[in-house]
């Protein structure tokens, strides 16, 4: 029996009626996290809902549901919950309809069925590639899992994509070291990105093929990477993630150089782009005598303090290339957000590179000491700690909204700093959700939009709608992060 509590009045000052808010445990009910996330949005869009939200009961969803205003009793993870907030009871009658409704679409369309919505036979990795030799395995399974799903493929002779994350890393050690010894490539865990072939794989943005090939030990300064190519007219045949460890001192970029090893036997590639969040410097070191013994020139983006920005590093790239350097776009917030007298950067990313990058960026304009005394904050909502059991940010904005009305409310807060990253796999309409939520904004806010001009989003519509809100949107992420300085400081 769901454990329910009795429905609570309260006023809105922004309706002229009081609301009132539902909430309900479903014991021993399971969905994914993108399933529920169809739901929640299917039941927010009926008359009367004026929120919705149904989840798995993570410690994170809880916190969630608690910052919008639900009060959840207490559960476990293996606990879905049912929060609406509604007009009235018949409101409330139609939004739980529609729960049943959209959670009995969802049971009858899960992943792995056949076309008449039979449950396809079971086949372990190993089973399926024995008809598949030649097959890039993805694995994108809970992260206590992915590495037996992940193994079975290396001994199957297979590469690996290796999309989930919450892998331990004493298991991807285990798993890149026996893809080396047989000449295999384990890209990730938590490999967002890859382009193999010209193919797109996870969050992959949508580019022509051309001359450079990308390494990157990041999904999105890869995606960053890929997008300032695309506008200055260069094409991307290869991008192979190796997973944000794999420079660690742990790791020791196993899959990096085994990596670099395929580009470079690669003609049609004449320039490899190395991109990383900042290495291990013993790392970095072992990788730069690496290069050195290749026959393909490599520009090695590696972020970190005093090293270039990927913007710079691209720019780099693009004169190696003989090829001229653009003016990156920057679109003009169609509405003024003045603000208050708040003196606090806070940076809401999606992308953990991006966070790292801006992060970077404003220590090297105001120093270190003046970020962390100062309170100056970036957020990836994008880490594992974020993304237990719900879906990451780049399909579900739930979480990074709920913080974005919060530190907007602060008056401490004088700018806000955001990424917005399209491609593949990502939100369909990411402004839908998010340029409302800006419009609500006093302060002022930047935006980095990554993506090109042929993504399913449709870049350019996304940056109109985001600007129309009142946001200033730029394509180089350094360049959103230097703006951010700038208006801190009254630039006009």
């Amino acid at each position: 029996m769901p454990h329910e509590l009795t429905p609570r009045n309260r006023w809105d000052p922004e309706m002229s009626q009081p609301t009132k808010s539902h909430v309900e445990l479903r014991s021993g009910a399971y969905a994914d996290s993108v399933a529920l996330l169809q739901v929640s949005r299917d039941v927010a869009a009926i008359d009367g809902v004026l929120a919705a939200q149904v989840a798995m009961a993570t410690p994170l969803n809880v916190d969630v549901l608690a910052g919008m205003g639900f009060d959840v009793p207490a559960a476990s993870p293996n606990d879905m919950v049912v929060a609406l907030r509604v007009h009235d009871d018949d409101a409330l009658d139609r939004g739980l309809a529609a729960v049943q409704r959209s959670l009995a679409a969802a049971v009858r369309r899960p992943s792995g069925t056949t076309g008449d919505g039979a449950l396809a036979p079971h086949r372990t990795t190993a089973t399926a590639l024995r008809s598949e030799p030649d097959a890039l395995v993805l694995v994108s399974t809970p992260g206590t899992s992915a590495a037996v799903e992940a193994m079975d493929a290396l001994d199957a002779g297979a590469d690996v994509m290796l999309f989930s994350d919450n892998v331990p890393v004493a298991q991807e050690v285990a798993l890149k070291r026996v893809a080396a010894e047989r000449g295999l490539l384990v890209m990730g865990p938590d490999c967002g990105t890859a382009v193999v072939g010209g193919l797109g794989l996870g969050f992959a943005n949508v580019v022509q093929p051309g001359p450079v090939g990308i390494v990157a030990a990041s999904g999105t300064g890869c995606q960053q990477l890929l997008s300032l190519l695309d506008f200055a007219g260069v094409g991307v045949t290869s991008a192979l993630g190796v997973g944000g460890r794999d420079l660690s001192a742990e790791v020791g970029g196993l899959a990096t150089r085994e990596a670099l090893r395929r580009l470079d036997l690669d003609e049609s590639v004449e320039l490899i782009v190395l991109v990383s969040k900042p290495p291990a410097p013993e790392v970095a070191a072992e990788i730069e005598a690496y290069v050195a013994s290749l026959g393909t020139p490599v520009e090695l983006a590696l972020l970190g303090p005093g090293r270039p920005d990927l913007t710079a590093a691209t720019e780099t790239v693009l004169r190696r290339l003989g090829r001229e350097v653009p003016t990156w776009p920057v679109r003009v917030p169609g509405v003024s957000h003045l603000g208050g007298p708040g003196s606090l950067l806070h940076g809401l990313f999606v992308g953990g590179t991006n966070a790292t990058e801006a992060r970077l960026v404003v220590e090297s304009l105001v120093g270190p000491e003046a970020v962390s005394s100062a309170g100056h904050t970036f957020t990836d909502f994008g880490d594992d700690a974020y993304t237990a059991g719900r879906a990451h940010p780049m399909i579900d904005p739930t979480i990074r909204l709920e913080h974005l009305a919060r530190v907007a409310d602060d008056r401490g807060t004088g700018v806000l700093l955001l990424d917005v990253v399209l491609g593949h796999g990502a939100e369909a309409d990411p402004s839908s959700l998010l340029a409302p939520a800006i419009a609500q904004v006093p302060q002022p806010v930047v935006v980095a939009l990554v993506g090109t001009a042929h993504d399913p989003q449709d870049r350019d519509r996304q940056a109109q709608q985001l600007a129309g809100a009142g946001a200033e949107v730029h394509l180089s992420n350094a360049g959103a992060a230097r703006r951010a300085v700038e208006l801190l400081r009254g630039g006009a």
